[in-house]
């Protein structure tokens, strides 16, 4: 079993992006939507540029996440790219493409952008310094080569650090067992093996779908119940997606108008102010058409009122219990009490994941009650003694969400510190695209943006954009660096938490809240006042770089 990113360092090259002592403008570190988009558009500047990416090809996190039933949970056409190259020519086959199909996506994109030639694969980057003398970023590769430029742009996302819990035994574990996003490319077979899944959050709720109708048998360990909500997927024609090609730049722009990045948005009206039957014509109206629509197009006031809250988690729970034929099973999946607001985690979409749990192979168990001891060699042991034999583990525990990838990269300000222990107890960032102590870096889809509230090329569109156009200010007006004053930074650490407060959210431990990685920061780590606001705001600094030291090129 593979645990961390370092496993994967490859050199595959000593020429072009794989060769050492690279001298570039910029360099970004990451090939999913992010990197993509910043390589295209700085490339436009005529700013010589490489991506560095821990995996074996591009796609980000669906380069990463094949485990079985992997599937993406923003729809299409929203879930891509607005450049018209990418699209023009592009189909899909479901409105919830799965993982290879997006892979397929993101070679179409590599190809008409033709990006390849400029990107070094099994690069993992352990150290990166920024020189002020020379006005450059040193940085340091596992494989030991060494690489300068102008500009670093963190496009690691929220997603990139594992998280595995150190049970004790694990690696006495004789069966098979993996992380959901470390899942080897082969596959593993589970036919007629007892299966376990730890985790019940999107990858989690996931593999059950994949696993249940297989598996000889399937225990599936919840912790928290996911508030799942259906996915309703249906086959795309490509002649449908023609005819709605002809808008598409319209939903492009649309969907930066929205609180998530999406086509649709919340309700104008609160819960109260429609009655009894039309609170459940409109609950049921949302619920009918799918995707997160329950969550980001219901009534405006539900993460902000108890009340509204609990009137949206009734009727979720009613929905979903009605699935779920066991008591006992319905009672742990579907409380009637719930265990904290509704919407306060992201919810997963799902297509069948209730009903596996009528299956006779498939258990629910409940470790919040009775939380997992250890491994042993033949499978998984509790708190009170039981012990449940398995024969492959998909552990789909989550991840050191947003502030990991970016504290596991080695950075160190220009003051000596490392990035991971000045995160130690709270995130500061500026803007969500820069850090105070680290000039000329910019990092994207992480802490104090929008990020897991948003649908990522949505969110990777608007801040590539800001890091793009500030980047050509700079390079026009003959500036050295940039770097976010403390000041400006502690403005905007107050701006998140005076958001987040508003909201019912600080009420959970969750993806927003910190994760439950070991010993993080309870603490916001989004931007909770939407896409549009959020947009707006960050315009605002450019091009007078508001908030930010600015030191010019001597002559």
């Amino acid at each position: 079993m593979k645990s961390d990113l370092r496993e994967f360092s490859h050199r595959q090259g000593t020429s072009g992006p794989n060769a050492d002592n690279l001298e570039l403008d910029a360099l970004i570190v990451g090939a999913g939507f992010s990197g993509i988009y910043c390589l295209h558009e700085l490339r436009k500047l005529g700013l010589k540029t490489v991506i560095f990416e821990a995996g074996s090809d591009f796609g980000g996190t669906w380069r990463w996440n094949c485990y079985p039933g992997a599937r993406v949970d923003s729809e299409v056409p929203e879930y891509q790219y607005s450049i018209p190259e990418t699209w023009k020519d592009w189909s899909w086959s479901t409105n919830y493409p799965a993982y290879g199909e997006i892979r397929g996506y993101f070679n179409h994109v590599v190809d008409v952008l033709d990006v390849r030639k400029d990107c070094a694969f099994g690069t993992v980057v352990v150290g990166a310094e920024y020189d002020v003398g020379t006005g450059r970023w040193h940085v340091s590769t596992q494989d030991g080569r060494q690489a300068t430029a102008k500009y670093l742009i963190a496009a690691t996302g929220f997603a990139a650090k594992r998280y595995i819990p150190e049970w004790p035994g694990i690696d006495k574990f004789r069966g098979t067992v993996h992380h959901s996003s470390f899942w080897p490319e082969k596959g593993v077979d589970i036919r007629g093996k007892r299966c376990a899944v730890i985790g019940t959050g999107a990858s989690g709720v996931q593999v059950t779908q994949a696993w249940g109708p297989v598996a000889e048998s399937l225990t599936v360990f919840q912790r928290t119940p996911n508030l799942a909500i259906p996915m309703r997927r249906r086959d795309l024609t490509v002649q449908e997606q023609e005819q709605l090609k002809t808008v598409y730049p319209q939903l492009f722009q649309l969907r930066e108008t929205s609180f998530s990045g999406f086509g649709y948005n919340f309700s104008e009206r609160g819960t109260f102010e429609d009655n009894e039957k039309e609170r459940e014509e409109f609950l049921e109206g949302i619920w009918k058409v799918g995707g997160f629509r329950y969550w980001v197009a219901s009534y405006k006031d539900y993460l902000f009122d108890p009340r509204a809250n609990r009137v949206i988690y009734d009727f979720w729970a009613r929905k979903a219990r009605e699935r779920i034929q066991d008591p006992k099973t319905r009672d742990m999946l579907a409380p009637l009490e719930p265990r904290h607001p509704w919407g306060v985690k992201r919810p997963s979409l799902e297509v069948d994941y209730y009903e596996q749990f009528n299956r006779e192979t498939v258990h629910l168990v409940d470790t919040n009650a009775n939380p997992i001891a250890n491994f042993t060699e033949t499978g998984i042991q509790l708190q009170d003694g039981t012990h449940h034999e398995v024969d492959v583990v998909c552990i789909a525990t989550g991840f050191d969400v947003s502030s990991g990838a970016l504290t596991n990269m080695g950075l160190r300000s220009i003051e000596g510190n490392n990035l991971k222990d000045e995160w130690a107890t709270a995130v500061h960032t500026y803007l969500g695209l820069t850090i105070s102590g680290y000039p000329n870096l910019f990092h994207m889809y992480g802490p104090h943006a929008p990020t897991a509230l948003s649908n990522g090329p949505t969110c990777v569109e608007v801040q590539g954009r800001w890091v793009v156009d500030a980047i050509k200010q700079m390079e026009r007006r003959g500036i050295k660096s940039i770097d976010p004053t403390k000041s400006a930074s502690h403005t905007w650490k107050h701006r998140i938490d005076d958001l987040s407060n508003l909201t019912l959210l600080p009420t959970t431990r969750s993806t927003y809240m910190g994760g439950t990685f070991p010993g993080k920061p309870f603490e916001q780590l989004n931007y909770t006042a939407g896409i549009a606001t959020y947009l707006q705001e960050i315009r605002a600094v450019l091009p007078e770089f508001t908030g930010f030291d600015v030191v010019m090129e001597t002559t």
